[in-house]
């Protein structure tokens, strides 16, 4: 029986959630966890230029992994024979590889997507996929997958009051400010259990701006390409982004990125491990030293594009 009176709380209005259909869990690396438990593959293919986290559940369930390159399309390089019992990984890098998502939708068995750059992407029918909620949007934790079929489980449900510090103090007191605490929440992700997402992040995902988000990462993004496709050695067909996560510039500077941090403009890095996986003459090595991934997202204007590109210009 639910209470009656005592103090307000926070209210968080019925909405419409995007990925309502799919099953709800607590974070990304936990939504491949499942995927790979549930369909009981023993071995995967991970590409060299991918997020460590992603190793997380691979040794968890203890089943082998082999990497595979990808070329300067960020297509995969498959000469290779995936057997049965066997899984192919593939990224959709940057939420810019939409094509090449369908595209291995057709070719590839045992397929599982990486959708966590591409939150705006729905799942190709049949293909293992899965989403993260805090790349996108203001939330803790959360996460999306997508199976034909789930297995039927009992998981606790997560929490996640005690994870909003840093959106909380991101409003009083600026990015800057809770960085430190932003920090600390990634550190408590990790070598979490698979459980359900939490109540607090499903009410916020129930809130997300959905639309509004993704027209202006799109506005965002074309913006950028037409200012700097030019200097961008990424020479990608970008005609089926929807929603990216960035907009990836590879340029052969590896100072820029310090210079626009100094800039207040903050670049992330993808992927500081990929250094030591790959060799130093890889492309995924060259990819993690160059690669800057620009910020598109919701927050940001025409002027603020404005000022990226005007910044890198100054320094490149």
């Amino acid at each position: 029986m639910s209470s009656i009176g005592g103090y307000l709380g926070w209210e968080f209005p019925l909405g419409n959630e995007y990925h309502d259909r799919l099953l709800r869990l607590n974070t990304g690396r936990n939504a491949f966890e499942y995927i790979l438990r549930t369909t009981r593959y023993s071995k995967v293919y991970l590409p060299y230029y991918c997020c460590d986290a992603l190793l997380e559940p691979v040794r968890k369930t203890g089943i082998d992994y082999v990497f595979y390159h990808i070329d300067s399309q960020l297509d995969p390089v498959i000469d290779f024979e995936i057997n049965d019992g066997e899984c192919f990984l593939y990224v959709n890098y940057f939420g810019v590889k939409n094509d090449t998502v369908a595209k291995l939708a057709g070719e590839v068995r045992n397929l599982v997507i990486d959708n966590s750059q591409s939150f705006f992407s729905r799942p190709m029918p049949g293909i293992g996929t899965f989403y993260s909620c805090r790349k996108f949007f203001g939330v803790p934790n959360g996460a999306y997958v997508y199976l034909n079929t789930y297995e039927p489980h009992n998981l606790p449900a997560d929490t996640s009051y005690d994870s909003c510090t840093h959106l909380l103090k991101y409003v009083d007191c600026g990015i800057e400010a809770a960085y430190g605490d932003f920090l600390a929440n990634e550190q408590h992700l990790a070598g979490q259990e698979i459980k359900q997402m939490a109540r607090l992040t499903h009410a916020m995902m129930n809130v997300a701006p959905y639309s509004f988000s993704c027209e202006r990462r799109n506005d965002n993004f074309q913006y950028l390409h037409e200012r700097l496709s030019e200097i961008n050695e990424l020479k990608l067909n970008f005609s089926s982004v929807n929603g990216p996560l960035h907009y990836p510039l590879l340029v052969p500077d590896s100072g820029l990125r310090k210079l626009l941090i100094g800039e207040k403009i903050f670049v992330a890095e993808y992927w500081p491990a990929v250094r030591t996986w790959a060799g130093k003459d890889t492309y995924e090595h060259y990819l993690t030293e160059h690669l800057l991934a620009l910020p598109i997202d919701q927050r940001y204007e025409r002027r603020d594009m404005d000022r990226i590109a005007e910044s890198i210009f100054k320094f490149h």
